[in-house]
């Protein structure tokens, strides 16, 4: 009678053990403990400081979105993130932006370009102010449209090389540093941060898209491919083509894509807004950005339940920061309900060690 009572007992054991191993694959609802902490939950991102609120606010909703159990979860192809670049992701390097001073190479200190008196007059009064820390000049012209006219007739594939090649400048604010090392390191880690959570994230600048897609090449393009970039654009046409227009021209077998001379759209404000429906057909669930230009993207996704995060140029020590405008700006978001991040105080380094301020 006791080996009997004895025999269920074990039988009863062994049939919990196998219940305990078996159920959770027959019942998917069901978890082991050890996937309740998802794996993707980070709480640091590299080069911002520890503590950070603006840091953990992203986290923390990065991780919210993640998480299948939570309300706010999001399905990953939903997961769309969109940066603004210059002052964003890259410096808007003393004295000014990437592109400005493209536009001043090209118009004074290349031999190769033939610019008109009326554009080299406004280059050369840009540098003038620049260099001498004096607010840009007042000019009914347009620096895009001026760019684009400087390169008129080269090809595709030269005008990216020229952009390589003028990359590797130095730049005028910082001892040391190229044009291609100007980037923020916290945001450089943030982009890979979702990445890693599965975010598709898309640059949406100011600046010629050809131009981004150059820049970011060798730091952002592992997790930002050439396609997820917007940006302003130059006119482009077939060599072949003359007179005709796009609509009415076949392309032939020696035709080279050219640049045609001039701006066809600048994506700033209402525009990114615009771009951001018919390039990527889905609203974004973060933003970033760090100017006027960009509070528009930022508000088409609160509109849509997500998040704006806009950086503040408050850092006078390590990079050209002005505290009245980084003020201003800051309660302009505060109003419309974005957050703020702090230069100052939320990056522990903004770029690459050895790069300091010229002065």
């Amino acid at each position: 009678m006791m080996k009997r009572k004895l025999y269920w007992i074990i039988a009863a054991a062994l049939l919990l053990v196998i219940t305990i191993a078996v159920w959770p694959k027959l019942n998917p609802s069901v978890k082991p403990q050890q996937e309740e902490t998802s794996e993707i939950v980070k709480d640091t991102i590299p080069y911002w400081t520890e503590g950070s609120a603006a840091m953990a606010s992203i986290t923390e909703y990065v991780s919210s979105v993640c998480d299948e159990t939570s309300a706010d979860y999001v399905e990953k192809e939903d997961r769309i993130a969109v940066f603004d670049f210059d002052g964003t992701l890259y410096g808007e390097l003393y004295p000014t932006y990437f592109d400005t001073w493209l536009f001043i190479h090209r118009a004074l200190h290349d031999e190769t370009c033939q610019p008109s008196e009326e554009i080299k007059e406004y280059a050369q009064s840009m540098e003038d102010a620049f260099l001498n820390r004096l607010p840009e000049p007042d000019s009914d012209l347009s620096t895009a449209q001026c760019c684009a006219e400087l390169f008129k007739g080269m090809s595709v594939d030269e005008y990216r090389e020229y952009i390589r090649n003028f990359m590797k400048e130095e730049t005028v604010g910082f001892n040391g540093m190229t044009f291609a090392e100007g980037f923020y390191l916290p945001m450089v880690s943030l982009v890979e941060y979702l990445d890693a959570h599965d975010f598709t994230v898309f640059i949406s600048s100011g600046s010629e898209r050809t131009m981004v897609r150059e820049l970011i090449e060798g730091t952002l393009d592992e997790w930002i491919p050439s396609y997820q970039i917007i940006g302003s654009d130059f006119t482009l046409e077939a060599s072949g083509q003359g007179s005709k227009s796009g609509k009415s021209y076949t392309l032939k077998a020696d035709d080279e894509i050219i640049m045609e001379g001039n701006l066809s759209l600048k994506n700033q404000k209402a525009n990114k807004v615009f771009n951001i429906i018919q390039e990527i057909g889905n609203f974004p669930l973060l933003v970033f950005g760090n100017s006027s230009g960009d509070l528009a993207m930022a508000q088409y996704a609160l509109q849509n339940g997500g998040r704006g995060y806009m950086l503040l140029c408050d850092d006078t020590e390590r990079d050209y920061g002005n505290l009245e405008t980084a003020a201003s700006f800051k309660e302009d978001c505060l109003k419309m309900g974005l957050e703020t991040v702090s230069m100052k105080d939320d990056f522990s380094l903004i770029y690459a060690q050895g790069f300091e301020k010229t002065e």
